[in-house]
């Protein structure tokens, strides 16, 4: 019986579990976004997230512990390098899964799991919207009838130059 134990074994022995995780972990880091299946990100959510809040302390404990976890130098240095400095005033929520459709070979439910400060495109947009002025359009009646008064003063001008020749 399997009563209370709610942990995804996604399939695998521990031991591989574990150095799939390490894999995907440092490969998120170091590369800003991966392509997984829905199940294996959420658990790489978990495994991720806390190593991310441990890097904002940039000491030699939490080096050598995260490093435990990750297993790469390089993914430990770009880790409490420039993804620590970037969300540090950040409280959590440091990954984001976005569903983009099933595979072809087996129909599994795939996902691209990001950085949440190192998505270019949401950035650039959000900069954009700030510095674009925001405008409220009105009903549209006092916009209606201000051509028309404009347009009428035309049409008397023109009436009495008409007039005069």
């Amino acid at each position: 019986m399997r009563h209370g134990k709610k942990f995804n074994h996604l399939g695998r022995t521990s031991s591989h579990r574990k150095a799939m995780l390490a894999n995907m972990a440092s490969s998120l880091i170091l590369h800003k976004r991966i392509n997984t299946t829905v199940a294996k990100a959420k658990e790489l959510r978990k495994y991720v997230e806390p190593l991310i809040t441990k890097s904002k302390d940039d000491s030699t404990h939490s080096r050598r512990t995260v490093f435990a976890y990750l297993k790469q130098k390089e993914a430990v240095a770009t880790l409490f390098r420039d993804i620590a400095a970037k969300v540090a005033t950040r409280p959590g929520g440091y990954t984001r899964i976005l569903k983009i459709g099933n595979r072809i070979g087996d129909n599994a439910e795939m996902c691209m799991i990001e950085l949440v400060d190192y998505n270019e495109f949401i950035i650039s947009e959000t900069k954009v919207a700030a510095d674009k002025k925001v405008t409220r359009r009105s009903r549209g009646t006092a916009k209606k009838a201000a051509p028309k008064a404009s347009d009428d003063k035309s049409t008397e001008e023109t009436s009495e130059e008409k007039s005069e020749n």
